[in-house]
């Protein structure tokens, strides 16, 4: 589900952006084919956005022979850590609200079914009446009074409209749509709706297109020497009634919007740099949301506790280390290393705190057979996704190494031992110390494993973990 919400964002962010450049600098220049191609690669250019990922460092895999099993099954994907992304902040917001994915989905539903009802009801218009095969349409004859509007290769007139003046001005109109593939345009323009019907920008961009048709299909028939004064009073004339909204009609757009540009001077060619401005907003979304070190799967951000605490520590001879300060930062104290793998917490009859180190981490013997393939491998508990959860949930991306801009992947190796635990944690190939010990420290807290067995007996099965620090 995070990486629908992310594509959503995402494509919504960049055709926002790309409506408002066309709504503001090209939509009332008159080279209405350059604002054609604008506009559907805006539409597809926002589609491709959330799927485009260019990596612009990754640190090459230095392959130790502890862990040189890295095609095998227990070298684990890696886990990528973000310390500052904005995005999976928002995804993870969104999918906490259960009732807004809930209504989102609503929409998508009635968008989608009315998007199917209006081709049917097209079709049905179709099958109901009379259709003459031509050259390069098929002209479908309606028995209602209507304007003439056309859909795919299909030009659907009035009747009583075929002997009227002008008719063949409006079927000069629908056949220009049905040359230059406008259906298609709205085709996609219907389906994409369905999943941005919650984005105004996308309804901005929606009535943007279907304009733009009519300014072209204006454009082709004045090109063909039609007087521009007889053609003003042709669309005055007329009146939409009856036409179905997938379809391209003869008075679809605010008939003042089309007079006026058919009365604008042709713009000029200096203008056609405004075009500029889409390009660079698309090279801007691309570096901003595709040129990042990112893992195929993204898990969720561990908080960054910024409040500073202030105590006063004192090592005392048996090797605890007694803790003072205020109430307030004494409580935060306890909080936040209550549950620290390598410290306990211990509190004497008089209300001290002393922070006591745990105990080591379990070490095998030196001569204990490790296992790197068994026949059945070791399972933790609910699986490698509850794995990759566990880690992506404990660890902390600590807050020196953010503010020092400090970031890598650490390959943590470690052993399952033969009644579960881990065992032998060692860092295979570290970044910093800091995000070392912390990558360790997740390790270390890992609960009992089902353990690996090899021909009925369990044994130590040797594992590595990547994980990937990301600042973002």
């Amino acid at each position: 589900m995070n990486s629908t919400v992310n594509f959503i964002l995402e494509s919504g962010i960049s055709l926002s952006l790309l409506a408002t450049i066309y709504v503001i600098f090209l939509r009332k220049e008159t080279f209405f084919r350059l604002n054609r191609l604008f506009l559907l690669g805006s539409l597809l250019f926002s589609v491709v956005l959330p799927f485009l990922k260019f990596r612009v460092y990754e640190p090459q895999p230095v392959m130790l022979s502890e862990i040189t099993v890295t095609p095998y099954r227990n070298v684990l994907e890696s886990v990528t850590v973000y310390g500052q992304d904005l995005s999976v902040t928002v995804e993870q917001a969104v999918l906490s609200t259960t009732l807004l994915i809930w209504i989102y989905l609503a929409g998508v539903a009635f968008f989608f079914v009315r998007f199917l009802f209006r081709v049917t009801q097209i079709a049905f218009v179709i099958l109901k009446n009379q259709v003459q095969q031509h050259d390069r349409f098929k002209l479908v004859i309606l028995e209602k009074e209507c304007s003439p509007f056309s859909f795919m290769n299909y030009v659907f007139v009035s009747r009583p409209l075929q002997n009227s003046e002008g008719y063949d001005r409006m079927m000069a109109h629908e056949m220009e749509h049905i040359k230059q593939g406008h259906s298609l345009d709205v085709l996609i323009l219907e389906l994409l709706t369905a999943f941005q019907w919650f984005n105004p920008f996308m309804w901005m961009l929606r009535r943007a297109i279907r304009e733009n048709h009519e300014f072209l299909a204006d454009q082709a028939v004045l090109g063909s020497g039609v007087n521009r004064g007889y053609y003003k009073k042709l669309l005055l004339n007329q009146f939409a009634g009856g036409q179905l909204v997938l379809t391209n009609n003869f008075n679809y757009s605010l008939i003042k919007n089309r007079i006026k540009m058919m009365s604008k001077m042709k713009s000029s060619k200096i203008a056609n740099v405004k075009i500029i401005l889409g390009v660079f907003t698309a090279l801007v979304l691309i570096v901003f949301f595709a040129c990042e070190q990112k893992e195929t799967m993204e898990l969720e951000e561990p908080s960054v506790d910024e409040n500073v605490v202030t105590i006063k520590s004192t090592l005392l001879e048996d090797g605890r280390m007694k803790i003072e300060g205020t109430e307030e930062d004494m409580e935060e104290f306890t909080n936040r290393y209550s549950d620290v793998n390598s410290f306990k917490i211990e509190t004497d009859s008089l209300g001290n705190i002393f922070l006591v180190q745990k105990e080591e981490p379990k070490t095998l013997d030196h001569d204990a057979d490790v296992f790197y393939i068994v026949e059945d491998m070791p399972e933790f508990p609910g699986g490698e996704l509850a794995l990759r959860q566990y880690i992506a949930n404990n660890i902390e991306y600590p807050l020196a190494a953010q503010e020092n801009g400090i970031q890598g992947k650490v390959y943590v190796t470690f052993v399952i031992s033969k009644d579960g635990s881990v065992a032998n944690t060692r860092i295979a190939r570290g970044v910093d110390p800091a995000l070392d010990k912390e990558a360790l420290r997740v390790v270390n807290s890992l609960p009992k494993w089902t353990p690996g067995k090899q021909r009925g007996e369990n044994v130590n099965v040797s594992y590595t973990v990547p994980i990937n620090f990301a600042l973002q």
